[in-house]
């Protein structure tokens, strides 16, 4: 139990302070003693018994005491209300209800007061049983937090990835430093863990003298900050604790996000849910399932030994010493978020990319039921989620999308097109890449066009393809779409439903204002594989319950990988997925990723994708490739790649190799 401002000032026992009231009798004497009575009620929600008139004591002894009993409420004060009063002849006695609002809580009670008529006033017997109930001579109120154990992060088949890992908490202990060597212990230790020296310096100076002001949390010791270096700087000092952390630092960071202790900035905006100290997400999936990873912290309320001076805490007369439970909250722990990340997939995709300078992204989904396996961004993406949210012109991967309009204005993978060295439009020139095989020039089938990636053969068909049918067919393929099933945030693509001449040349190509995501591109890859549009999915519990089987779709009456949106005006057919993975095979057997024919397993089918971007000249290109290898399908991205099949597709090969 964590528990929180523990600072008390013994209580004086006083077990017959009288409190005056002012009121004079009058008939049998009980508007005086109502009077009386509500005066105390008011003094006692204002903790301040000033207004009264007392005896036996003064009334700075009475609000000494007062405060000292509920000094752990802070600024919080109580409602408090006279009840029935019972009139015997010259005493009385009333219940005063107590009201405390306790954060998000309210914790009441009633307590018992005596009246004595003297004279013609009313005083009150005194005694601390009148302020909680039970209480003692000698003893206070003691507010603690109960925390709630943050959940955690899962995995396919349940695998923990986001767990409580131990930590080292580094920071500057101001015990354990002289006064007047504070500062400069201060920037010596902000200096070693690569802190804002000048700002770091001004929280600890802005700390008590008491204070443990940390610096960073470790995983472990590093070479640049040792055990050695530390013990070098007077009052710098280690703490070791846990923290719910991934595997490694980096691991599936942009998409898991990370976590820390609130900021001043999120305290304010939490409107009091929020305290210092406490752990939030941030970024990701830990950001946006907070709450229900947070949990929600409890709250007890107990009596305890008020401290002596010298600060040693004395049982009070008549007790153990030990805490009372006077009220509690139990803490409601968060709850576990899970996922479909394969943490074997997800690491092997990031060390598939950790050599890659560009900011790139592997994504893996199963076709079946449209589980996202990994969705890695390498080291050039700088903590961005590419993968998941990154905007791209396609290139030629859109070809996929062109194909299928074709195949739906009567053509097949066999039909014949013009594949010409160039092609103009409305005054500007389209080509094909460097290096495309002059004899796959001239009158071709469709597929043979795909597989070596003819641009001038699908520009050329676009007097038969509208923009319209192209947004259809991308859509047929589950992009452009929401992702209803995802639970993350993500851009899963846009294509224009309107453009005219060299726009929509443009689009044929997977340029112009065409973009994708590595996800959305792999998703167009995964519903080929799966014969039918495929709805990606991340989050399995995004309102906490309990996870489908195998990542299937809490309906049973659905197929598990079907995007549930109205946009899919006409869904992928099984024949139509049959004859893109016609093609898609033909890039491998006979096209320019032959290389890929030598990854053991499953036959694998392809489409790789170079799109150009910026001003330079000439122009960077995007490199993407996308497979299907069984029941996996695969996108690899790499913003300023060159060419897709010599730049993603060595990736490409390296990973489906590796996954087996």
């Amino acid at each position: 139990m964590a528990r929180v401002g523990k600072t008390k000032i013994l209580v004086t026992g006083l077990t017959a302070l009288m409190l005056a009231g002012s009121l004079a009798a009058c008939d049998d004497g009980r508007a005086g003693a109502e009077g009386a009575a509500k005066q105390l009620a008011a003094s006692l929600a204002a903790l301040d018994v000033g207004p009264l008139a007392l005896e036996g004591t003064d009334t700075a002894a009475a609000n000494e005491q007062l405060r000292a009993v509920f000094a752990d409420f802070g600024e919080t004060k109580p409602a408090v209300a006279a009840g029935e009063l019972k009139l015997d002849g010259d005493n009385a006695t009333v219940p005063l209800n107590y009201s405390w609002k306790l954060g998000s809580a309210e914790w009441k009670y009633s307590s018992q007061a005596e009246l004595k008529k003297s004279g013609d006033k009313w005083s009150v017997q005194w005694n601390p049983a009148l302020l909680a109930p039970e209480l003692n001579d000698g003893e206070v109120l003691d507010v603690a937090t109960l925390s709630a154990k943050r959940g955690g992060i899962l995995g396919a088949g349940d695998t923990p990835i986001v767990q409580d890992r131990k930590v080292i908490r580094v920071g500057l202990d101001k015990t354990k430093v002289d006064a007047a060597r504070v500062d400069s212990s201060a920037r010596a230790l902000a200096g070693l863990v690569g802190l804002d020296v000048a700002e770091y310096a001004k929280q600890v100076a802005a700390s008590g003298p008491q204070a443990f002001v940390e610096a960073i949390v470790l995983r472990g010791f590093t070479a640049e900050i040792t055990e050695a270096k530390l013990k070098a700087i007077p009052g710098a000092a280690t703490l070791a604790d846990t923290m719910p952390l991934a595997p490694t630092r980096g691991f599936a960071r942009p998409v898991l996000g990370a976590v820390g202790s609130a900021s001043a900035e999120q305290i304010e905006k939490s409107k009091g849910s929020l305290k210092a100290g406490d752990v939030v997400g941030t970024g990701g999936l830990q950001e946006k399932y907070d709450s229900l990873l947070r949990g929600k912290d409890g709250l007890v309320v107990a009596a305890v030994p008020a401290s002596k001076e010298g600060g040693q805490d004395a049982p009070a007369e008549g007790t153990t010493g030990e805490p009372r439970t006077l009220f509690e909250i139990p803490a409601t722990d968060g709850t576990s978020l899970k996922t479909t990340l394969d943490v074997k997939l997800q690491q092997l995709a990031e060390a598939t990319l950790e050599d890659t300078g560009p900011a790139s992204a592997i994504v893996a989904i199963r076709p079946s039921t449209g589980a996202v396996l990994a969705a890695a961004s390498g080291p050039g993406s700088n903590g961005y989620n590419t993968a998941m949210l990154g905007q791209y012109a396609p290139g030629s991967t859109f070809k996929m999308v062109d194909s299928l309009a074709m195949f739906r204005n009567g053509m097949t993978p066999d039909s014949k097109v013009e594949c010409t060295p160039t092609i103009t439009v409305d005054g500007r020139t389209f080509k094909n890449a460097e290096g495309y095989p002059a004899s796959s020039l001239g009158s071709v089938t469709l597929r043979d066009a795909f597989a070596h990636s003819c641009n001038t053969a699908f520009i050329g068909a676009r007097d038969k393809v509208s923009q319209e049918q192209l947004e259809s067919a991308a859509t047929s393929l589950g992009v452009a779409v929401e992702a209803p099933r995802l639970g993350a945030d993500a851009f899963l693509g846009s294509v224009p439903g309107t453009a005219e001449g060299t726009e929509h040349a443009a689009s044929m190509i997977g340029q112009g204002k065409v973009l994708l995501s590595p996800l959305a591109a792999a998703v167009m890859a995964a519903s080929v594989g799966h014969g039918a549009p495929v709805s990606p999915q991340l989050v399995l519990n995004p309102d906490g319950g309990d996870a489908p089987a195998d990542g299937a779709s809490p309906s049973s009456a659905a197929s598990p990988a079907a995007p549930s949106t109205a946009a899919i005006s006409k869904p992928l057919t099984k024949a139509e997925a049959a004859a893109l993975s016609d093609m898609m095979r033909a890039v491998v057997t006979s096209g320019h990723a032959g290389f890929l024919a030598q990854v053991p397993g499953a036959p694998v089918g392809a489409k790789t994708g170079t799109a150009e971007f910026g001003n330079d000249s000439p122009p960077k290109t995007h490199a993407w490739i996308v497979a299907v290898h069984g029941d996996l399908a695969v996108a690899v991205f790499v913003e300023d790649g060159g060419l897709g099949a010599t730049t993603s597709g060595p990736l490409l090969k390296e990973f489906l190799t590796a996954a087996g």
